[in-house]
């Protein structure tokens, strides 16, 4: 005969025969639900943002995104309510175990005490919530520190700009209603957290059309939809009917002279930014990634090396050559650095003025990306006065490496070709014999191409250089194209980087994917109308599209606010 089983075992039977398993969540409307927190969205803010700081908005603003007071609660309690007020327990429990008391607690096919605690551990469903970050032009309301709102629920916007005295005001779809100054300022992005139906959706871009646009035949709608970022520099041509370039080649007209109005939605492109990124002097920035790091180094001293996870927002690490550290063969003139993986190492790439009264190309090694870096001793390219710099380490896709350098003819009134040679596997000698890429040939140019970049891309390779005096308002960014690293390459005719808006004097600079995946330009420009001056050479990161085989930068150098990297 078994045993008689113990109170405590009848009372957990109880559990399952009278109770079954607990139902676990109820479905409750997303808005109804209590705010969680919610970090998927944070990298977006400022790096000076608070979680406190997210939840701050005006009276209006809060009364807007709080949910009904008749909102069901999150969780039931797992237990039916109209179950009876009393249990029948059915035979004594002092009768022998052979009495029929239901199923077994040890049969495979009655859920265990444990596996029933184990489903009220299930997570509830996520939370939606929305960040609404306004650009620049936004005209902020006292009291309101962030640049953004977070909210409750899946906000959106349809993309209208209302034009508003000399503002213009944008609604939402909460009915909250953000002005912007200047009659195309609204520009807003809209990122949403996991429990939202957009959560997983791609980023894009809505622009949507003033009044005066005059609209295609067959184009029912004021917006279109597009995918990835789409930006404008604001720029409206000043004639009878007046049009807009966009970054990806359209042109969209206007009735009426300087009558362009748009406004620009993004969703679920990670936030906005303005440029500069860096708002210090920091010419000829030269930027790597290590991983999800970015590592930017730019001219002067002894290479100041920063780091970044979005192109945007830099902390400064260190130098590539601190004090007293500095290569014994170098005299001055440190320019234009880059960092590099090569094999299992980091290299620095960088021009110097040898003893000789040459410029060089130097390199230097360590086996960290922050250094600490050690020196040749000597250096790696060298020629006769006046010398060559701008060195560009590149790696095709079948791993072959090769250094660019761009030979200084100009000082001395010569031309200035760009030359291309292998590498060694580590990446501190040369090997093989150089060949001449482009050199000034265009009346653009002016007297001299540099800063030498290359990329690959679908099979083709794309030197982006640049050209012109630096210290003048006609530097730009010219590109060329070719089937091999080592050409012959084609230019394009005309720069695809000139001065503009805010802007003189862009170029030299940097060639890398960012976090969106998007190809960026980082290079550096003067504030119009102080080149030469005072605060120096700022860093600037704008996006690259790829329209009919060539490298296009339509909106750059951009002002306005545009989508993350």
């Amino acid at each position: 005969m078994r045993a008689h089983r113990s109170l405590a075992s009848v009372a957990t039977l109880l559990l399952v025969r009278c109770g079954g398993t607990p139902a676990l969540v109820d479905a409750v409307p997303l808005d109804a639900a209590p705010p969680i927190e919610d970090t998927s969205l944070e990298d977006a803010a400022t790096t000076d943002a608070t979680p406190e700081d997210a939840a701050t908005v005006d009276a209006a603003t809060v009364d807007a995104a709080q949910p009904p007071e008749d909102a069901p609660s999150r969780l039931d309690s797992g237990m039916a309510d109209d179950g009876p007020a009393s249990v029948d327990l059915g035979p004594s429990l002092d009768r022998p175990a052979s009495a029929d008391l239901g199923p077994s607690l040890d049969r495979p096919d009655v859920p265990a005490a444990r596996d029933v605690e184990a489903a009220r551990d299930v997570p509830p469903t996520p939370v939606c919530r929305t960040r609404v970050t306004y650009g620049s032009a936004w005209l902020r309301p006292a009291g309101h520190p962030n640049d953004y709102d977070d909210v409750d629920g899946q906000i959106t916007w349809d993309g209208a700009c209302a034009a508003d005295g000399g503002n213009s005001v944008a609604t939402l779809s909460n009915g909250w209603r953000p002005y912007f100054s200047g009659r195309s300022g609204c520009i807003m992005a809209f990122d949403y957290s996991a429990g939202c139906a957009l959560a997983n959706a791609r980023c894009a871009t809505r622009v949507g059309y003033g009044p005066s646009w005059l609209a295609p035949a067959n184009h029912p709608n004021r917006y279109d939809d597009v995918a990835g970022a789409l930006t404008w520099d604001g720029a409206c041509t000043n004639t009878a009917e007046s049009s807009a370039a966009l970054s990806n080649g359209w042109v969209p007209h206007f009735r009426g002279a300087g009558a362009c109005s748009m406004g620009f939605r993004y969703t679920q492109c990670g936030g906005l930014y303005e440029n500069p990124v860096v708002g210090s002097d920091c010419p000829d920035p030269g930027v790597t990634r290590d991983g999800n790091t970015y590592v930017m180094v730019c001219t002067g001293g002894g290479y100041r090396i920063r780091t970044s996870q979005d192109l945007v927002h830099w902390t400064t690490r260190g130098l590539i050559f601190p004090d007293g550290q500095r290569p014994g063969w170098a005299t001055g003139d440190f320019w234009a650095p880059e960092i590099h993986r090569v094999g299992n190492r980091w290299v620095a790439y960088f021009s110097a003025r040898h003893r000789d009264g040459s410029l060089a190309v130097g390199a230097a090694t360590a086996n960290n990306a922050l250094g600490p870096y050690t020196d040749l001793g000597r250096p790696l390219v060298q020629v006769a006065r006046p010398g060559v710099i701008d060195a560009h380490f590149f790696q095709a896709s079948n791993g072959a490496r090769y250094l660019l350098w761009k030979y200084d003819g100009n000082a001395v009134g010569a031309r200035t070709p760009i030359y291309i040679q292998r590498l060694n596997a580590d990446g501190t000698s040369l090997t093989g014999s150089r060949v001449e890429l482009i050199t000034n040939d265009r009346s653009w140019e002016g007297a001299l191409v540099e800063g030498p970049w290359m990329i690959e891309r679908a099979g083709t390779f794309y030197l982006f250089y640049s050209a012109n005096g630096y210290a003048t308002s006609r530097y730009a960014v010219g590109v060329a194209r070719a089937s091999a690293p080592t050409g012959p390459f084609t230019k394009r005719a005309e720069p695809i980087l000139v001065t503009g808006g805010a802007w003189a004097g862009p170029g030299h600079g940097a060639i890398v994917q960012g976090p969106s995946g998007d190809w960026v330009h980082v290079y550096h420009a003067w504030r119009a109308g102080r080149v030469g001056t005072d605060p120096g050479r700022l860093v600037l990161v704008d996006r690259i599209d790829f329209l009919d085989g060539w490298p296009r930068m339509i909106s750059a150098p951009l002002s306005r606010s545009q989508p993350m990297p």
